[in-house]
């Protein structure tokens, strides 16, 4: 499992300007196939931009919070 922490992704603010950078560090992250963990304190507009920029991309989108746990986003795997 990959674990991508969006609060890694900006100092301080993320910023809808910076919006192309973070797709594309979160697509280098993510690889292709992989079971994907987005965590970390950021903007819902980016958990849910980086979300979809990975669906078609990773096999499962996992969402972990200290108040969800790990909540699967989308599961793509066959079996």
């Amino acid at each position: 499992m990959i674990t991508i922490d969006l609060a890694t992704f900006y100092t301080e603010t993320a910023k809808l300007d910076d919006l192309p950078s973070y797709e594309q560090k979160a697509l280098e992250l993510a690889g292709n196939g992989k079971v994907v963990k987005l965590t970390g304190r950021a903007p819902i507009w980016l958990y849910l931009r980086i979300s979809h920029v990975l669906h078609g991309t990773v096999k499962t989108l996992i969402y972990d919070s200290p108040l969800t746990n790990e909540l699967v986003i989308y599961d793509h795997n066959p079996f």
